[in-house]
């Protein structure tokens, strides 16, 4: 039995989730978070299952928005601190922290990142000539919003639980991130460095410095491959 300590990239969590699983209340995401982290501590080597001990889930996210901020198409102002995902994403932390061996990890959003910008792909419609300005709505165009302090919360925790030898494996639910520097320093010391990308590819130099990789739900993966078909 390997104590394990599971860390988990929320934003990319939630986004992978919601196109998966389709969208459901804060306390619903939360309890399907908890369980799927829990998934990860059951293994089978040689037709023997294995449990292995949870040390901590460490979930790290920003809080929401609540700034205003000007809509170009609807030439207003639009304030964020009053809308439905600013309060659901209040009450999924709230339920997150209520879990067992849970440690919420908050950074903070740039205040000079927000803005309210043109989708990518309807930027391409435009350029290419499918559709014109009058064709726009209000659905295409999204918030641009970047995160402080949440990968190097993770690159701290990560040297932390290796340093320390406070356990034996590391499973970090995330994307194709920059993770490369803490998984080689957590297999330098001994860590068995485990990433669970969801179903998603990764760069081959993050490969090269990790132990495994294991998605513990076929969904994922199914759904990415309908999306690249």
């Amino acid at each position: 039995m390997e104590k394990v300590a599971i860390l988990v990239d929320g934003g990319y969590y939630r986004k992978i989730s919601a196109k998966v699983y389709g969208k459901v209340t804060a306390k619903e995401r939360a309890d399907e978070l908890y369980s799927y982290c829990n998934r990860h501590l059951k293994e089978t080597h040689f037709k023997e299952e294995i449990y292995n001990k949870l040390y901590r889930i460490f979930y790290y996210d920003c809080p929401p928005i609540d700034k205003i901020v000007y809509h170009p198409l609807l030439k207003k102002n639009v304030n964020f601190s009053n809308t439905d995902t600013k309060k659901w994403t209040e009450d999924f932390f709230k339920e997150m922290s209520k879990k067992r061996k849970v440690a919420l990890r908050l950074g903070e959003l740039s205040e000079y990142s927000v803005e309210c910008n043109l989708k990518y792909s309807i930027t391409k419609k435009l350029l290419n000539g499918s559709i014109d300005l009058n064709d726009l709505k209000e659905k295409d165009f999204s918030l641009s919003l970047q995160q402080k302090g949440v990968d190097m919360k993770i690159g701290l925790d990560i040297a932390s639980l290796s340093f320390k030898h406070q356990v034996d494996k590391i499973i970090l639910i995330a994307g194709d991130s920059d993770f490369v520097p803490a998984a080689k320093l957590a297999r330098t010391e001994g860590i068995d460095f485990v990433l669970d990308s969801l179903g998603a590819d990764i760069r081959n130099n993050l490969s090269l410095h990790i132990d495994g990789r294991r998605t513990c739900d076929e969904k994922f993966k199914f759904y990415l491959n309908q999306l690249f078909k």
